[in-house]
């Protein structure tokens, strides 16, 4: 009984350390190693859609090109060797008015790298994107969210804004149910939400039609609620003109 105890104790305090670590390293909130922006403080009914790992055709296009037909703008935070492998996805998502990201190069865990890798990291998918649009993204998200002191002033030293989200990752990797992705981002959205879905596959192949079918019922039920698609440098520049915003663009 007492060696049944123990091994409880031990995967109790084994579950502890798992839950500090996803905390500390990359629950979106953690404002310890530097500022991010995860929801940013408005005073009207907008919300930014952002997608990772793409671009990954055929499914990214039909995100693209359903968002088109809506009107609705989004922010793709693209990884490297995805966007040299099609870059004419990543021209489609800038001809119809959507922002870019940095996602890095192979969706590395940054926080395992040295600060010479994660410069690496972010200036090779830097010049793959302006080799495929002519744009350099000042937006950057670290793959599984999770960043360091290293992460934050390597980005900040390159130029970039950390962008994590505020709505509860939906786990659309897994490839629930369309319905289930879209109750579980719905039932979080408020003024000024950042929400995260994934065309993509850390930048591989990936089916991810769960993913398109939950964008075709969170697009329209959001549009019903009031609520207009923003690209997240749009949120931004509305946040810094909302009085008292500039304050809480990290919380």
């Amino acid at each position: 009984m007492k060696r049944w105890r123990l091994a409880g104790l031990g995967v109790l305090g084994v579950a502890a350390i798992v839950a500090f670590g996803w905390y500390f390293f990359e629950s979106p909130g953690n404002q310890i190693f530097g500022p991010t922006i995860t929801r940013v403080p408005v005073r009207q009914k907008v919300v930014a859609l952002t997608f990772d790992d793409g671009p990954n055709p055929p499914y990214t296009t039909q995100i693209v090109r359903y968002l088109h037909s809506r009107h609705v703008v989004a922010t793709f935070f693209v990884v490297g060797r995805a966007v040299v492998r099609y870059p004419q996805v990543v021209r489609e998502e800038v001809a119809d008015g959507d922002a870019l990201g940095n996602h890095t190069w192979d969706h590395a865990h940054l926080i395992l790298e040295s600060r010479a890798h994660i410069a690496r990291e972010l200036e090779r998918t830097d010049r793959a994107i302006v080799d495929a649009t002519g744009i350099h993204t000042r937006l950057f998200r670290p793959p599984f969210g999770a960043r360091d002191y290293a992460v934050i002033r390597v980005a900040r030293a390159l130029g970039y804004q950390v962008i994590m989200w505020s709505v509860p990752l939906p786990r659309d990797w897994e490839n629930p149910l369309p319905q289930v992705i879209a109750s579980r981002v719905l039932r979080y959205v408020k003024d000024g939400s950042i929400i995260v879905l994934h065309d993509g596959n850390r930048g591989r192949p990936g089916n991810r039609a769960a993913t398109v079918a939950a964008t075709k019922i969170i697009v329209p039920a959001l549009q019903a609620q009031g609520y207009r698609f923003v690209t997240v440098p749009e949120l931004l520049r509305l946040g810094r003109a909302t009085p008292a915003a500039a304050a809480g663009e990290g919380e």
